[in-house]
C-alpha cells in the first residue's frame, strides 16, 4: 500500500478549508433563527396543549437538533456537527429566550451527541440511517440533559416518556427530515465545493 499517497488525502477528508467554516457559520446562523422561532413560538402553544401529558413537549424537540446533524451531513468534517450545533445555541442565547443561556449548555451536549455518531462511522458514511442515528443520539442525550436539569420531579414514567419522544423526535426532525434537506440541496448544486456536492454529483 503506498501510504504517501493515501496520507494526503484522508488530510484532505478530515481537515477544515474556509468555505467549511464559512458555510458552517452560515448553517448555524440559520438554524438558530429556527432555535429561536422554536423556543419563543412553538414551545409555549406546545406546552400549553401538553397540560394533562408534560412528556408531549418532547416531540418538538428535534427542532432543537437540527444543526447538528444538518452541520454533520453537509460540511462532513470532524466536529462539524459540535461546532453548529453549539454555534447555533450560542446565537439563540444572543437572539434572546425564555431559556436563558442554558441553550449553550443544551448545544453542546446535543451536538456531542450528534458528533459521536459520526465520529463511529470515521465520517465516512453519510446515509439516512446514519442521519437518523446522529438525530436519535442528540434527541437521547438532550432527553437526559433535560431530565436531569427540568424534570427531575416528574415521576419515573413521565421521564422515560420523555426521553422517548426525544429520540423519536430527534430521529424523524433532526434525522430523517435533515437528510432529505441535504439530498434537495444537493441535487440543485448550491453544494458544490463542499464534500456534500462532490459526493452528490459522482
Amino acid at each position: 500500500m503506498n501510504t504517501t499517497t493515501h496520507r494526503p488525502a484522508a488530510r484532505a477528508r478530515t481537515s477544515w478549508r474556509v468555505v467549511d467554516i464559512v458555510v458552517a457559520a452560515v448553517l448555524a446562523a440559520v438554524c438558530a433563527v429556527v432555535f429561536w422561532a422554536w423556543s419563543n413560538l412553538l414551545y409555549p402553544l406546545t406546552a400549553a396543549a401538553s397540560v394533562a401529558y408534560p412528556p408531549g413537549t418532547a416531540l418538538i424537540g428535534g427542532g432543537w437538533l437540527v444543526a447538528g446533524v444538518l452541520g454533520g451531513l453537509i460540511i462532513r468534517k470532524p466536529g462539524a456537527a459540535l461546532f453548529c450545533e453549539l454555534l447555533a445555541a450560542v446565537l439563540e442565547g444572543l437572539l434572546g429566550t425564555h431559556f436563558g443561556w442554558t441553550v449553550v449548555l443544551y448545544g453542546l451536549i446535543q451536538g456531542l451527541g450528534a458528533e459521536l455518531v459520526f465520529a463511529a462511522v470515521r465520517y465516512r458514511r453519510f446515509n439516512a440511517a446514519v442521519a437518523v442515528a446522529a438525530g436519535a443520539v442528540s434527541g437521547l442525550f438532550l432527553g437526559i440533559t433535560s431530565n436531569v436539569l427540568a424534570n427531575y420531579e416528574w415521576a419515573l414514567g413521565h421521564q422515560i416518556a420523555y426521553l422517548v419522544f426525544s429520540v423519536v423526535s430527534g430521529a424523524v426532525l433532526a434525522g430523517l427530515l435533515m437528510w432529505a434537506v441535504v439530498k434537495a440541496l444537493a441535487a440543485t448544486g448550491v453544494l458544490q465545493g463542499l464534500a456534500s456536492g462532490r459526493v452528490a454529483r459522482r
